[in-house]
């Protein structure tokens, strides 16, 4: 009788300890998901940070954002991986989904987050290099932003000889410490739209850079308007182009390279005839 009631213990704690392993499987908690920096900016990654709870091991953690997916990484209870820096504007919504091992899916709620940059700061935007030896289709104006975030040149006007020649449309845009070209004199348009009117190498001219509220932010001038207040009186001819020495804050130099789209010349001549 002994023997009989041993065995049947012995199956009893063996199904009792089958039903336990039973009852602990179930999906895993994401008890928390943060992410940093909180008010992210269109140079700065965003680092998604997700503490995991359960009984079962997580076998899988996928961060989900704007309809795309990252494996994320870790160990224990903790998972991360990192949203890429996004546009300046762009509303980024996540959720995170993690899998355990005993086949359980579990997706924690949605966050989101706005880019947004600071303002523009529009002291960065230079003229950078200007030419005017080529042809009409080679000739051009070139800016620099000196700040660390992209500038957006719409409502951006340049005029030239007091006149307006160029207007910066949505979708220009000047990358951070980049430069942005407008290439082709009197519609002669290459690259973002051209300028409309003429620019000689050897003549006075005066072109100014102005932001969307019409505050002039920057110029070059060489030569002075003639008696008849115009501009465009004869001077030397230079076969190269004017360069800032170095890029967006050095002096107007005379440089034989021609650097359009591309950081200037380390070295040049002056030309007395351009006001510094």
């Amino acid at each position: 009788m002994k023997k009989i009631f041993f065995i049947s213990a012995a199956i009893l704690l063996a199904l009792t300890g089958c039903v336990k392993d039973e009852m602990y499987k179930g999906p895993s908690s994401i008890d928390k998901v943060v992410f940093s920096p909180e008010a992210p900016t269109s140079i700065t990654p965003i680092e998604v940070t997700a503490t995991v709870s359960g009984l079962q091991a997580v076998t899988s953690a996928v961060l989900n954002y704007n309809g795309s997916s990252i494996q994320m990484t870790g160990s224990g209870n903790q998972f991360k991986a990192t949203i890429p820096a996004q546009p300046d504007g762009t509303n980024v919504s996540f959720s995170v989904t993690v899998d355990n091992e005993a086949g359980f899916k579990t997706t924690s709620d949605n966050f989101s987050f706005k880019v947004g940059d600071p303002a523009t700061d529009w002291s960065k935007l230079k003229l950078n290099e200007v030419y005017g030896a080529g042809a009409d289709e080679e000739k051009f104006f070139e800016l620099y932003n000196g700040s660390d975030f992209p500038i957006k040149l719409n409502g951006v006007t340049i005029n030239k000889d007091e006149e307006l020649t160029w207007t910066g449309i949505d979708g220009y845009v000047v990358p951070a410490k980049g430069y942005f070209s407008i290439v082709g004199a009197k519609g002669t348009a290459k690259k973002n739209g051209g300028f409309k009117s003429g620019f000689s190498a050897k003549k006075s001219v005066l072109v100014e850079l102005f932001d969307p509220k019409g505050n002039r932010i920057d110029f070059f001038q060489r030569g002075e308007k003639m008696d008849s207040g115009e501009w465009g009186a004869g001077l030397s001819g230079v076969k190269g182009s004017w360069s800032r020495i170095p890029d967006g804050v050095g002096k107007w130099m005379i440089t034989d390279s021609i650097t359009e789209g591309v950081a200037n010349s380390t070295s040049g001549s002056e030309d007395p005839d351009v006001k510094q």
